[in-house]
């Protein structure tokens, strides 16, 4: 009878951890699980992405940037993210993969070949904090793991702000710079946790600012965070996003 009881006990603590589990999950995701499931017979990179439009952006209520170009990631031979030291990270980060790929602004749909493959740019934009580039390979029928992924967008400004620092989070290793100063490197078998590295003081200019970022990552999944935080370590939230 006692053997009965337990063996009930411990089938009822197995699943209130699965619950518990899957509630963390999605916590953590913001309602979405990021792993693929047998939910996922449809590749489409809806509801992690919209389509950016030329409407008024400004960061979310935490000072996040949500709308991006990014292009369709790059192919590569990675068997573990163990590799990610700043050197080797510099070594990929400053290969030539497409023209002007530190200077260029590029448009929704424009195109890239690098090596045998033909990359398409996306303008897009996030619903979350965080950019959830697994989900953008995935949806678009792209490799999913061992990947290099880029980019860009442009910060309006209404002032110049002194000392500012980029605040970064990325699922792996990636290199930021602000208008073509590097400024963040995050190195090593990471996940993505908001604010993670930090550049040192920075200046905002009045007016346009480019955001460059590129990051690379092994087996897991890819995703990445970007704000911008004051003297203070306050969020700067007047700030306009464009792609262009």
């Amino acid at each position: 009878m006692n053997i009965k009881r337990n063996a009930s006990l411990l089938a009822v603590g197995f699943v209130i951890l699965a619950a518990l589990k899957s509630q963390a999950q999605s916590a953590i995701s913001g309602g979405r699980v990021d792993k693929i499931t047998d939910n996922d017979s449809v590749r489409t990179i809806a509801p992690f992405f919209t389509p950016a439009t030329t409407s008024k952006k400004t960061p979310d209520f935490e000072g996040f940037i949500q709308r991006w170009l990014l292009l369709e990631p790059i192919n590569k031979s990675i068997r573990s993210n163990l590799v990610f030291t700043n050197s080797y990270l510099k070594a990929q980060f400053d290969t030539a993969y497409f023209p002007n790929q530190f200077t260029v602004i590029p448009k929704d749909r424009d195109q890239v070949k690098v090596g045998e493959q033909e990359l398409t740019w996306h303008a897009l934009e996030s619903p979350t904090f965080n950019v959830k580039l697994f989900r953008l390979a995935y949806g678009l029928k792209k490799h999913t793991y061992a990947v290099l992924f880029w980019a860009v967008t442009v910060v309006n400004s209404p002032r110049e702000v002194k000392n500012v620092r980029l605040a970064v989070g990325s699922n792996g290793g990636s290199t930021w710079w602000l208008n073509g100063q590097e400024a963040v490197v995050l190195d090593g078998d990471r996940r993505m946790v908001m604010d993670d590295c930090v550049s040192t003081r920075l200046t905002l200019s009045k007016g346009k600012n480019i955001i460059r970022g590129a990051l690379i990552n092994g087996p897991g999944l890819s995703d990445f965070c970007v704000r911008l935080l004051d003297e203070k370590g306050e969020p700067i939230k007047d700030l306009t996003i464009s792609l262009k």
